[in-house]
């Protein structure tokens, strides 16, 4: 399938297994890093899946990219730039419609898989857009309400189903703050649980191959 140019930069896996509606899984890259990092999974996931991997809008130096600004302050401390953030989760948004008219996708089965900053944004994504998301894999990540769609929690979630792991000693994301997601997450009617592996701020094979199988039930 040609990668067609689309509102954000992205490489694509076409479904190997046809079906007459082709389900979609969107990639969100962490901080620093480009479409190539979570594309090598594309092969050993679901072949019924067209499997698109996006690049982050903001260009770092002297490589990779970034779906916002963290910014380092003597008196704030490490914060994030929470305005470029919720930009980036409207321009996924847009993009994942344009996607679906442009591959000829299920726009009923959308899954989205992101790790450490891609996960912020996909928890972003999906609870602002829960009529755009079926589902999200949620790694090495935490849930920043502060760029959530305002009034979320009023909306219907009833068919979003979120998979959340991190490693137990992930030096880059506390394990304390990806514990709050399924806290917050059973607030509006999510139930989930987070996964904990004995890693730091990556994805065991273990870990792989529990996502894996949590969404072939979910496709």
């Amino acid at each position: 399938m040609q990668t067609k140019t689309l509102s954000l930069h992205h490489i694509i896996k076409e479904a190997t297994i046809k079906k007459d509606k082709t389900p979609v899984l969107f990639m969100f890259h962490g901080y620093g890093s480009d479409e190539n990092d979570l594309f090598s999974f594309a092969t050993e996931l679901q072949e019924e899946l067209c499997i698109i991997s996006v690049r982050a809008p903001y260009p770092m130096q002297p490589y990779g990219n970034a779906w916002y600004a963290i910014h380092f302050d003597n008196n704030q401390g490490k914060f994030s730039d929470d305005k470029q953030a919720i930009e980036s989760r409207d321009k996924i948004a847009i993009f994942i419609d344009e996607a679906i008219a442009a591959y000829d996708l299920d726009a009923t089965n959308v899954t989205l898989l992101g790790f450490s900053q891609g996960t912020i944004l996909s928890y972003s994504v999906a609870l602002t857009y829960p009529e755009k998301i079926k589902n999200v894999i949620a790694l090495s990540g935490y849930l920043n309400e502060e760029i959530i769609g305002p009034n979320y929690k009023d909306k219907d979630f009833s068919n979003l189903d979120i998979y959340c792991s991190h490693g137990s000693v992930d030096q880059v994301i506390p394990i304390e703050w990806a514990r709050q997601a399924p806290v917050k997450l059973a607030t509006i009617g999510i139930k989930t649980t987070l996964h904990e592996f004995p890693v730091g701020h990556g994805v065991a094979p273990q870990n792989f191959y529990q996502l894996k199988e949590w969404l072939s039930k979910r496709i």
